[in-house]
């Protein structure tokens, strides 16, 4: 059900206001330090943006998807790496929203909505990124527990988080299966082996998590029995509404560039004028503007076909893609405009630079986006004919 408009402006206006007067004040500082923003993501809890989308009866707020867009678009405005904080959090919100037993909804979404346990998911390893069906990771069954050995990585959150959505090999194909653990470096056999340092997204932990014959009980197998070898769909579908955020995302570093070369061309003065003068300039922003916007109602148009349950590879694929390309190019421009001082560390403008890369690669490259849209489009084009 969508969300009524009134409550949508006013959680973004609070989301606005937390970003203004919480966010922007220690970003940089947090950001060069690479340390974890634990007292802004506590604030983000008491806002219950980790149950935003989470229906109401297991306790969250309740709110679609075009909600969610609009809150992740600020948040990455004031600092992109807090949109990681909830990103993979709610994607396994949503499998269990979607594809979990009942008995598996009550038992793990009111904690997720409260944010009392914290979700990641874990999909890729190291020979297999983009090429999901390589998985090597495995769950062998065993009585009622299922065996789990293998190596995964790039895991956003893994160490803090206490439920991983882990798609592992069984005799039935890939399963999804809901791994409850403590936070921390280990818990039982698993071990965080490395935190992986990044060019940018810093303050939030991107790590490899390895599995030494971890066991969990066959009630974590993602839809129960029905589940086994279903996990791959359950993931591919999820990551929908991932690459959704993703765009979101680059729409919020995209904004927050092109604010900040607006402003700055105003300001700087060259030939006894301000920069915004020139045509040369005024080009650059006409573009970033157009661009941004176009990528913003991509965005939008993907959440509203999510929410209403229609097919959305194509437009999620199309809003990342372009999103992500346009996130980019502004962070470039933004850098440009400012001339040397963007490219100091005394300015957010070489972080947003850094940080939008991120969005090129993360929840499938662009490159594979391609593939996917085209393919979505001929498969379409075909059930037409």
């Amino acid at each position: 059900m969508p969300t009524d408009p009134d409550v949508r402006a006013e959680l973004v206006a609070t989301v606005r206001r937390f970003v203004e007067r919480e966010v922007a004040p220690v970003a940089l500082e947090l950001e060069h330090a690479d340390e974890y923003p634990a007292a802004l993501v506590e604030q983000m809890r008491e806002l219950g943006l980790f149950g935003v989308t989470i229906p109401e009866e297991y306790g969250g707020l309740g709110l679609d998807l075009l909600t969610y867009v609009a809150v992740v678009e600020e948040l990455s405005a004031g600092w992109m790496s807090l949109s990681g904080v909830v990103n993979t959090h709610l994607i396994t919100a949503h499998l269990l929203r979607h594809h979990g037993t009942e008995e598996q909804r009550r038992r793990w979404l009111p904690r997720l909505a409260a944010g009392e346990l914290r979700g990641c998911l874990s999909l890729s390893e190291s020979d297999a990124g983009s090429d999901t069906r390589n998985i090597a990771c495995r769950a062998e069954r065993d009585g009622d527990e299922y065996v789990i050995t293998g190596t995964k990585m790039w895991v956003t959150n893994g160490e803090r988080a206490g439920l991983v959505s882990l798609a592992a090999r069984t005799d039935e194909g890939i399963t999804c299966f809901m791994v409850e653990k403590e936070p921390g470096p280990r818990s039982g056999a698993i071990t965080v082996s490395r935190n992986i340092g990044k060019l940018g997204y810093k303050g939030i932990e991107t790590v490899e998590m390895v599995y030494d014959g971890h066991r969990v009980g066959a009630d974590a197998v993602l839809g129960g029995e029905e589940g086994l070898g279903r996990g791959l769909g359950f993931v591919l579908s999820a990551l929908e509404t991932g690459r959704i955020n993703i765009a979101a995302r680059a729409v919020g570093v995209a904004r927050a560039a092109f604010e900040a070369a607006i402003r700055y061309a105003r300001q700087r003065r060259t030939f006894g004028r301000p920069i915004a003068e020139h045509q040369a300039i005024q080009a650059k922003l006409a573009d970033m503007a157009t661009r941004l916007e176009a990528s913003r109602l991509l965005t939008e148009r993907a959440a509203v076909l999510k929410d209403t349950g229609q097919r959305c590879d194509v437009e999620a694929g199309m809003a990342k893609l372009f999103a992500s390309e346009t996130a980019f190019e502004v962070a470039t421009e933004a850098m440009r405009i400012h001339g040397g001082v963007g490219y100091t560390t005394e300015l957010p403008v070489e972080r947003y630079y850094r940080d939008a890369p991120l969005m090129l690669i993360g929840e499938g490259t662009n490159e594979i986006q391609r593939l996917v849209i085209a393919r979505g489009l001929l498969a379409r084009y075909r059930d037409d004919a």
